[in-house]
């Protein structure tokens, strides 16, 4: 464990580095008010730092840095909490109470303020579908055995679905199939819709359509498929703006990295409930080695259905940071159960 006179110097250098990015040095160090120490013993205490890990030295003669150990250690234990000020609070929740139709809308607006207040990459990855429910479903013919399935949501989104349709299906039996669909599925949670499929919808259908079972294996091939994860992104271009990332290739890597949709999907499903801080090599992805990623967890009904993060270098503010994903990340669970609850009450 550090002594708590190492702890206060390398509270000051990630402070100073953070915000000028460049190496501190111990005269640097010793003119902070809160320190105390003699330059001759700052430098001491900076050489037995980096001896531990926890201080770099990117040039002979040059000041240190930040390891990712010692990022790590200032999160742990250095930080203090953010508290936002009134101009944050005032911009987060003038944005929650402007009304917004669909929830895809709300978690890309989210991005967006989140990559404006930061000036960082942010990154979220929308609730999960399952939360939402079928609104309509509707048939386009294509060809006389082809079909487009539209799958309207709550949510707003839509899931365009071909089809192959049973070639002793008349016009007048899809009539009617999409009447039973809607009436046995409408307003049903999407995780709720294979079960109803197979119990109430296969009555119905045996009722009515001679060739049932061709039609309930359409049906079943029309839900199976997989409901995707929704990643929003804001402020990509924010990348480009850190010095750390001024080697093209290095920010070509990290944009194509971005543009990924099932690993960043893998990135930021929630594992746990709340903030969560990876610091360089703990993103195990090369691409991200010398990044930090940030993220915060969002509920519906208590439920954990989705993550709102912020990617940016390894010398972020973090107390920021952490300070405006929390508050975001509370302000968007609220509106999410507003939303659901007015839609039950509607239903």
């Amino acid at each position: 464990m550090l002594t708590e006179r190492q702890q206060l110097i390398l509270q000051a250098i990630v402070a100073d580095y953070i915000m000028h990015g460049e190496p501190v040095g111990s005269r640097t160090i010793s003119k902070h008010k809160h320190v105390g120490y003699s330059s001759a013993t700052i430098r001491n205490e900076m050489a037995d730092l980096e001896e531990l890990g926890y201080l770099e030295q990117p040039y002979t003669s040059a000041g240190r840095i930040p390891s990712h150990q010692g990022y790590r250690f200032y999160v742990d234990n250095l930080m203090r909490p953010h508290n936002l000020d009134k101009t944050e609070i005032f911009k987060i929740r003038n944005f929650f109470t402007d009304k917004m139709v669909h929830v895809e809308e709300m978690v890309q607006r989210t991005a967006t303020i989140l990559s404006s207040m930061t000036n960082y990459t942010s990154i979220v990855l929308g609730p999960e579908v399952t939360q939402t429910y079928l609104k309509q479903i509707q048939f386009v013919p294509l060809s006389e055995n082809m079909a487009v399935a539209i799958l309207i949501l709550t949510n707003g989104h839509v899931e365009n679905r071909l089809v192959r349709i049973p070639s002793n299906i008349s016009g007048s039996d899809m009539e009617r199939l999409v009447r039973i669909l809607n009436d046995k599925l409408t307003n049903l949670p999407i995780s709720e819709v294979q079960e109803r499929l197979h119990a109430e919808v296969a009555i119905e259908l045996q009722r009515n359509l001679q060739a049932y079972q061709q039609v309930l294996q359409m049906l079943d091939e029309m839900f199976v498929q997989d409901w995707k994860d929704q990643i929003f992104l804001g402020g990509m271009t924010n990348i480009l703006m850190q010095p750390e990332f001024q080697d093209v290739h290095k920010v070509k890597a990290l944009l194509d990295l971005l543009e990924q949709r099932e690993l960043m999907v893998s990135l930021l499903y929630p594992k746990k409930k709340g903030i969560s801080v990876r610091i360089g090599t703990e993103n195990s992805i090369e691409e991200m080695a010398n990044c930090s990623m940030i993220t915060a967890t969002y509920n519906i009904g208590g439920r954990t259905v989705g993550t709102i993060g912020i990617l940016g270098p390894t010398r972020m503010e973090y107390e920021r940071v952490i300070g405006i994903l929390d508050f975001m990340s509370d302000n968007l669970s609220y509106l999410l159960d507003a939303y659901y609850r007015n839609m039950a009450d509607t239903t």
